[in-house]
Parts: structure tokens; C-alpha cells; sequence
């Protein structure tokens, strides 16, 4: 049998991963090199203090623990900060309080199946707080408003799913997360520091497929644009990545690219959003109790 971890252990986590997610080198992103899209560190510092508590509570539904943690965002910091990681660590945590033999992504399946429609409500809700360039309207309405009555939260994903990359981990049962977590713990064996495993692996994500806030905000051309963007700093990469990312070079040619991105005004905030969460995830599993054979 293996779980469930504690709050303490869950809330630790989402703090570290918040963490890291900020102070990793992530062009186009808001990081401890360079404050951008009118938002600061201290921003993303205050949004992890307000919002961890709500993200690991065992007493509350998900929906409730992502409008919750949005709200205390918004009361904190005036702006929207954390919705995308809000929404892929709530469920995440509710799967690693789970007790039983499964793994943490077949835990995570069952919460995603269990989600209800009131959980679909609370989301909305927060979204509505939030105000992103947010999931959008489709041919079943705005889903700043109200959910369809028989709507779940996880149909809500389902119809956004193509055109969000928060609500196709939703879909999915957050495949892409599990894959970076993998990758990332990966990384971290090989002997790369922690923000530089990240670092790595979120530009080759961003090589390798566009960021669905760039495209909300900006339109696919400029998605497009920095991805191939991406990938030619990707090869431009000197040493052996990623324990070579912090080296002075490769830091200055990512620093370029930082300033690159934010004077085309393209915040890759989606897939940061997934970097964090996939921190959260290989943490949650590393820290599971594993299994006594017998």
C-alpha cells in the first residue's frame, strides 16, 4: 500500500515547486533574473504563501481549493499570478492524500473521474477572479460564467482541451506533467542542478510545442515565431545541457532570449504553469511511501 502523504508533506512540495518555477532561467517568463509583464518574484513569492494552504487541505473539494487559492491570490497581489498552477496542483494534491496500493497517476485519474459539477462552479469562479486570457467561450458559452447544468469540471477541460494546454492535462490525466517529471527527475540524477534541470526542460518544451497563452494573447504566428526561436537557441547551447545551463555563456545566450521574448511582449505562462506542476509531481512521487515486498 502506498500513501497518503500528510498536508505538511504536500504543502512543503507545492512550496518548493513554486519556488523553483520562479527562481529557473524560463525566457519570456518572470524569473530571479528579470521581472516582466508588469509582474515581480515577490509576486509569485506572496501568491505560493497565500495559496499553499488552500492547494493542500484535505478537508476541501479541488474546486473549492482553486477558487480559494485564486482568491487569496487576488486579495494578495492585485493579479493573476499562479490560475494555471493553481488548477494542475489542486487535483494533484488531492491525489497524494489518496491511501491505497495505486500509483500517483492512477490516483490522479480517479480524482479527475470524481470531480463533480459544483467543482465545475467553484472553477469558474475562479476564473472569473482571475480574468485571464483565460480558457475562452465555445459552443457550449463563456466559461468565465456558469458551467452547463450537466457539466463536470472535467467536461469543462475536455471541451477546452485543444486550444488550452492546462485543460488538455485535464484530458489527458496530465500525461505531459508525468512525462516532464520523469525528465526532470532524470535530470537531477544526472548530476544538473535543480534550476538548471528545469531550465532545460522547459526549453525544449517550448521547442517542441506552442504555448497556448501566446496564442490566447497573440495569435499562432507569434506562438510559432517563438518556437523556432527556441529551438535555435536549443542548438546554440554550448557544453553538455543541462549541467551546463548556468555556465556564463549559455546563461547570457538565455538571457538575450528573455529579452527577446519580452520585447515581442510573448509570456510562455502555460507552460511554466506545467513546469511547476511537473516539480510538484516528481516531488509527490519521490516522497510516496513505496510499497514493502513481501
Amino acid at each position: 500500500m502506498t500513501g497518503p502523504l500528510t498536508q505538511d508533506q504536500i504543502e512543503t512540495a507545492y512550496r518548493a515547486a513554486c519556488r523553483l518555477e520562479v527562481r529557473t532561467l524560463k525566457p519570456g517568463n518572470v524569473h530571479i533574473f528579470a521581472d516582466g509583464h508588469r509582474m515581480t518574484v515577490e509576486d509569485f513569492d506572496r501568491s505560493t504563501d497565500v495559496s499553499a494552504p488552500h492547494i493542500s487541505d484535505p478537508t476541501l473539494p479541488v474546486g473549492t481549493r482553486i477558487r480559494r487559492a485564486v482568491e487569496a491570490t487576488f486579495t494578495a497581489v492585485g493579479q493573476n499570478t499562479n490560475l494555471g498552477i493553481v488548477l494542475l496542483c489542486a487535483p494533484l494534491a488531492a491525489a497524494a492524500e489518496k491511501f491505497g496500493p495505486a500509483t500517483l497517476a492512477d490516483k490522479l485519474k480517479s480524482v479527475l473521474a470524481g470531480l463533480d459539477h459544483e467543482d465545475a462552479r467553484e472553477v469558474y469562479s475562479a476564473i472569473a477572479t482571475a480574468n485571464p486570457a483565460g480558457l475562452g467561450e465555445d459552443k457550449s458559452g463563456d466559461v468565465r460564467a456558469e458551467p452547463p447544468a450537466d457539466w463536470t469540471l472535467l467536461d469543462a477541460m475536455l471541451a477546452a482541451a485543444s486550444r488550452d494546454l492546462i485543460a488538455n492535462e485535464y484530458a489527458t490525466g496530465f500525461a505531459a506533467i508525468f512525462a516532464n517529471a520523469r525528465t526532470f527527475a532524470a535530470h537531477l540524477k544526472s548530476g544538473a542542478s535543480a534550476e538548471d534541470a528545469l531550465a532545460h526542460l522547459f526549453l525544449r518544451q517550448l521547442a517542441e510545442r506552442p504555448d497556448t497563452h501566446i496564442i490566447r494573447k497573440h495569435g499562432p504566428g507569434l506562438a510559432q515565431r517563438v518556437q523556432d526561436r527556441a529551438a535555435g537557441v536549443l542548438a546554440e547551447l554550448t557544453g553538455a545541457p543541462p549541467k551546463s545551463l548556468s555556465v556564463p555563456a549559455n546563461h547570457a545566450l538565455l538571457m538575450e532570449f528573455d529579452a527577446e521574448l519580452k520585447s515581442w511582449g510573448a509570456n510562455p505562462g502555460s507552460l511554466a504553469d506545467l513546469m511547476c506542476a511537473s516539480v510538484f509531481t516528481s516531488t509527490l512521487d519521490a516522497a510516496a511511501p513505496k510499497p514493502v515486498d513481501s
